[in-house]
């Protein structure tokens, strides 16, 4: 887990991201914006392993059963032990195979969020909105399990489109107007909104894990491989092997299903929902992190531009890619307090 920190006058409010990849609050504190992130991980370890774990430093929550460790640590154990670390969230929503989803999910979020700075402080938290390509999906149960958790933390919970966050985060000289499209792990949200009211909000089920699974299945690799190789760092406009090519392969498509999707959902809203003059688009998340991301989204925006039904100003990345969402929600935070 990692502190940045930003100067800037205290009020109350905490903003908290709940991602598929990582788990990111953001509050001001003292005179600084303080952001906190936890990789939402973790490992179940059996209790023999205690004293190891307590010579090498790391921390962990001991169960009946057995121990837990949250965060970066566990994936670096895991390796240590040869197994595969586990996620309490599956393509942006509660892991229902993970049976010990809720409790890790509540001492995960205590770590973030920590002690409210007064009862029943204000906390923005993030959902996506239901994804259009998965019939029968929704967010209720979702949702309903963060809420009773942060509720039981100490603070007042209020549930906002992750997207939605972008805009307030992104777009303050526009009038918090703007098209958002955040490219998380589990899912891309997207949202447009002018003047805060937002007009269209949907997620699709392609993004990060989705170039993972396709790119390493199209190869014969793995899924875990291919995530390693994009970590370390690639660059998706000069592909140097057949793994790269995949990949670049794998994204492309993602951003022209993400793009063809904006523009078909925005046909049908088009009569009721007027734009008064072009809009930004604003690209975030940590699957737009990957080296040439944003040359090859402009590539692919270009040649949908001329039939594209919504005029754009411009296309620019968020200032903090992996914060932007918890930092959005912090200013809604804020305005709520």
């Amino acid at each position: 887990m990692t502190e940045e920190n930003i100067t800037k006058s205290i009020t109350y409010g905490v903003g908290l991201d709940i991602g598929t990849m990582n788990l990111v609050s953001a509050r001001d504190s003292d005179k600084d914006l303080k952001v906190r992130r936890m990789r939402d991980l973790f490992l179940d370890l059996p209790k023999d392993a205690k004293k190891m774990l307590k010579l090498s430093g790391v921390n962990f929550v001991e169960r009946d059963e057995d121990l837990l460790i949250l965060g970066d640590a566990a994936l670096e154990i895991a390796n240590v032990f040869g197994k595969e670390a586990r996620r309490p969230l599956k393509a942006g929503l509660v892991s229902p195979s993970e049976i010990d989803s809720l409790e890790v999910l509540g001492l995960m979020i205590s770590n973030v969020l920590q002690k409210p700075q007064i009862p029943g402080e204000m906390c923005c938290f993030s959902v996506p909105a239901s994804p259009i390509d998965i019939p029968g999906q929704d967010v209720v149960y979702h949702k309903g399990v963060f809420e009773k958790i942060i509720t039981e933390l100490g603070y007042t919970p209020q549930a906002t489109n992750e997207a939605m966050a972008i805009i307030y985060a992104e777009t303050a000289l526009e009038g918090f107007s703007g098209i958002a499209l955040s490219f998380g792990s589990g899912m891309t949200n997207v949202a447009l909104a002018v003047h805060t009211v937002e007009g269209l909000s949907f997620s699709v089920a392609r993004s990060g894990d989705w170039i993972d699974i396709g790119a390493a299945k199209s190869i014969g690799s793995t899924q875990a491989r291919i995530c390693v190789l994009k970590e370390k760092g690639i660059n998706l406009n000069n592909p140097t092997d057949r793994e790269t090519e995949a990949i670049t392969f794998y994204y492309k498509a993602m951003i022209e299903y993400v793009l063809d999707n904006l523009a078909n959902r925005f046909k049908l809203i088009q009569g009721q929902f007027a734009l008064p003059k072009p809009i930004p688009m604003i690209i975030s998340g940590g699957t737009s992190l990957a080296g040439g991301f944003m040359e090859l989204f402009n590539k692919v925006f270009e040649r949908k531009r001329k039939s594209f039904p919504i005029e754009i100003s411009e296309i620019r990345q968020a200032r903090e890619p992996l914060d932007a969402v918890a930092r959005g929600l912090l200013v809604l935070a804020q305005q709520e307090d």
